[in-house]
């Protein structure tokens, strides 16, 4: 049963990652402060390995860093990249991963909220499927990102979906296939 509470949390989690993601390749900040207002960006895509970048993004988290990731610091971090997440969401995020019952997330429990194991891509397969505006076609166009983001309550223009496409596609056809949204999500 913990599982399918897992899956629910992903889900609503899966979410809001395009939107970490898409800031991520936007944002310049460098601030080393950690109030909600300063908090830096995600690190961009780099040389390391992935279990060093996760280590990075948690601490992005971690805005006190004590090693754990409270509901304030959950939603402080959203509210940084202008999410919005209810308290409630928060702590349900929290509850549902908490595996030492401490109401905080450790770091991994945080790598269960970021779904690093690669062997289970259910996930990001029925995200991927959702932005989809043809579905079975193994794209995601302008379109579709643009339908989808209205549907979860960001609206876009067109111009806007096209450039948030072309940071992500690596072989420049204007499309995004499922490698270049994996490569997009990680």
């Amino acid at each position: 049963m913990a599982t399918a509470k897992v899956s629910k949390t992903s889900k609503w989690f899966l979410n809001k990652t395009l939107r970490l993601s898409l800031h991520r390749r936007r944002s310049k900040s460098s601030s080393t402060s950690t109030s909600p207002e300063s908090l830096p960006s995600p690190p961009h895509k780099s040389s390391k390995r992935p279990h060093e970048e996760m280590k990075e993004v948690f601490r992005y988290f971690d805005g006190d860093k004590d090693g754990k990731i409270s509901a304030l610091e959950l939603r402080a971090y959203f509210g940084s990249i202008g999410e919005y997440m209810s308290h409630e969401d928060a702590q349900l995020v929290i509850n549902e991963l908490d595996s030492d019952g401490d109401s905080m997330l450790d770091y991994q429990d945080f790598l269960k909220l970021m779904k690093v194991d690669n062997s289970d891509n259910d996930d990001l397969k029925n995200a991927f499927e959702m932005f989809e505006f043809e579905k079975g076609s193994g794209c995601i166009t302008p379109k579709g990102l643009q339908m989808m983001l209205n549907r979860l309550g960001d609206a876009k223009s067109y111009e806007e979906c096209v450039a948030m496409i072309r940071v992500y596609d690596i072989d420049g056809n204007g499309v995004l296939d499922f490698h270049e949204f994996h490569q997009m999500m990680a």
